[in-house]
């Protein structure tokens, strides 16, 4: 199995990103054709960089200015009007006909916390990508309770491209940018670990599926223990004649290092009855250098 190379090794200076051609950011390991946009937030230039996913994956489009929480980045708790760090998903569009005008023609709320924010104790919410009052330009960089606030023209362009429960947002300080070969090389070994899970799965091999799974995992206030009773007795009932990822996502988190994202479609068929759910696995790596998963939702 190829092993992760650590980004420290591989970090390629900042540079404004229309001088990136032969480099993507870092974070953007496997991105399905199903998405057609992704979106990185560098706080540090106050700038959202837009990429299309076409053939031969993510490419560059455009970039466009944004401000972010009046006491900056790293968002803990209700209030501290900080924008968070991470992975985020856009979760629906809002009518802000019926909202102060202060947010101007359109708001996206992010799934902030996620269900990796809550095992660290991050709180709060109310994250949107908005816009700003009607005549209200580009204001300071740092100047929301911690929303990602546009330009309204700028985000008018951009509304066909934020789709609820599709588009990923990722929020960084600065990206980091590596060679499409390096960017391999990751996508390589956690793909390989995904399948080993998805196999598991399909063949009801519980040993191979528990070994996944790091000692600190948690799910839904039980310990990996209590969980893990848990699954013998629902895999034991299982009766699964078909299992299989769909639209797989790969990423990797932008502030902590050694943490990934899986996300996909989930089709199960289960006893005549077929399943499908959107699935998120968060990986981790541990200190002997294998990707355990620390943590999992839907969604």
């Amino acid at each position: 199995m190829i092993r992760l190379l650590t980004l420290a090794a591989l970090l390629i200076p900042g540079v404004p990103a229309a001088q990136h051609a032969a480099q993507l950011p870092a974070y953007l390991l496997q991105v399905p054709d199903s998405i057609a946009a992704i979106f990185v937030a560098e706080t540090g230039t106050s700038t959202l960089h837009r990429f299309e996913i076409g053939g031969s994956g993510p490419e560059y489009r455009d970039e466009h200015y944004m401000s972010v929480g009046q006491n900056g980045v790293g968002k803990r708790r209700a209030g501290d009007r900080r924008t968070p760090l991470g992975i985020y998903f856009v979760n629906e569009q809002l009518d802000t006909s019926k909202l102060h005008e202060r947010y101007g023609p359109l708001a996206f709320p992010l799934d902030y916390p996620n269900v990796w924010d809550r095992s660290n104790e991050r709180r709060g919410d109310g994250i949107w990508i908005h816009g700003v009052a009607p005549g209200g330009g580009r204001r300071p960089p740092l100047d929301t309770d911690g929303c990602i606030a546009l330009p309204n023209d700028d985000l008018l362009a951009l509304e066909y491209q934020l789709k609820p429960l599709v588009t990923p947002v990722i929020i960084t300080r600065q990206i980091h940018w590596l060679s499409p070969d390096n960017i391999a090389a990751t996508r390589t070994e956690l793909a390989a670990v995904l399948d080993l899970w998805a196999a598991s799965n399909r063949s009801g091999d519980l040993h191979q599926y528990l070994s996944l799974y790091a000692d600190e995992f948690e799910y839904r206030g039980m310990d990996r223990g209590e969980w893990a009773a848990y699954r013998l007795r629902t895999v034991s009932e299982a009766m699964i004649q078909e299992f299989e990822l769909q639209d797989v996502l790969l990423l990797a988190d932008p502030e902590d290092s050694g943490l990934y994202l899986s996300r996909f479609r989930q089709k199960i068929v289960d006893g005549g009855r077929m399943i499908v759910t959107t699935k998120r696995l968060y990986w981790r790596r541990n200190a002997e250098g294998d990707l355990k998963i620390i943590a999992e939702d839907n969604g």
